[in-house]
């Protein structure tokens, strides 16, 4: 009887844990298109102006789940964004205004549940800012054009930079290489 309880347990632990779980995209597939409830006129794959734009606006232009963590400074949890342990081969770009952020080829698994990566695309591509929130000492990512929150930098990734880019996956966009 109790190898009964035991294994039902472990068969809803299992179950709430795949149901969490995030499979590949399709090829061509916009990974974040939905994210914008309106239409962003912040938004630029090209521009990397740097943007002076009022909270109340971005509010305006991003789904309640992207400001959340954009603006409010939110974390989605471990294990349940798109990107944790994705594999595809491309660019990484902010979802709120298409700041080209990381190159796949610099992303690796880290397994700490959020999408990380080694190094970003170009130095102006995030900017940095301490935080010593909830009695911790880290240093937090924000996008280098629209100073979207986006996650934290650690020193305990892999060679050469040594860095880990800790990003939260709605934050992100994945447009996948055409090679």
């Amino acid at each position: 009887m109790i190898s009964i309880k035991i294994i039902l347990s472990c068969s809803i632990i299992l179950s709430n844990f795949l149901s969490c779980s995030q499979t590949a995209l399709p090829s061509g597939v916009k990974a974040n298109a939905a994210s914008n409830t309106k239409e962003n006129p912040y938004y630029s794959r090209t521009d990397t102006t740097v943007l002076q734009v009022s909270d109340a606006e971005w509010k305006k232009v991003l789904s309640p789940d992207v400001y959340a963590i954009a603006r409010e400074k939110g974390t989605e949890r471990a294990f349940t964004g798109k990107y944790w342990n994705f594999t595809g081969l491309g660019t990484y770009y902010c979802v709120a205004c298409g700041n080209a952020l990381f190159k796949s080829d610099g992303k690796f698994a880290s397994e700490c549940g959020w999408p990380s990566f080694f190094e970003t695309i170009r130095k102006t591509s995030v900017t940095y800012q301490e935080d010593n929130s909830y009695n911790m000492e880290r240093i937090e990512v924000n996008c280098g054009r629209c100073g979207a929150h986006l996650g934290h930098l650690f020193d305990d990734g892999p060679p050469p930079t040594y860095k880990r880019y800790c990003m939260n996956s709605i934050i992100l966009e994945f447009e996948p290489d055409t090679k």
